[in-house]
């Protein structure tokens, strides 16, 4: 066998996990980092990392009143949709949008 059928051979895969998710600050903003991984031949050539942070409340203020919209994590994995569930309280919620506005 030559060199080019064995390299032929060698399966490039490409995984995405997310390899950690961290529960940080006084409104429990959850931390997602999430890993590509790259093999070649079973065996990792190359890891990139990408980070976002979900907040429980997002506001805006348009110069007169404020609108306070929870955060859809329907679109995230099971994983952060029961973490979200579990820590994201009505009491962390309100706490969060009166946070919010005392920032104006």
């Amino acid at each position: 066998m030559d060199s080019k059928q064995g390299e032929e051979k060698m399966a490039i895969t490409k995984s995405i996990v997310e390899d950690k998710i961290e529960i940080v600050g006084n409104y429990k903003n959850i931390q997602i980092r999430t890993a590509t991984i790259i093999k070649e031949g079973g065996k990792e050539i190359t890891r990139a990392f990408e980070r976002k942070t979900l907040e429980c409340v997002t506001s805006l203020h348009d110069g007169s009143s404020w609108t306070h919209t929870d955060t859809d994590v329907s679109g995230e994995s099971t994983e952060v949709q029961a973490i979200a569930n579990a820590v994201w309280t009505d009491e962390i919620k309100a706490a969060k949008r009166t946070a919010n506005e005392a920032t104006l």
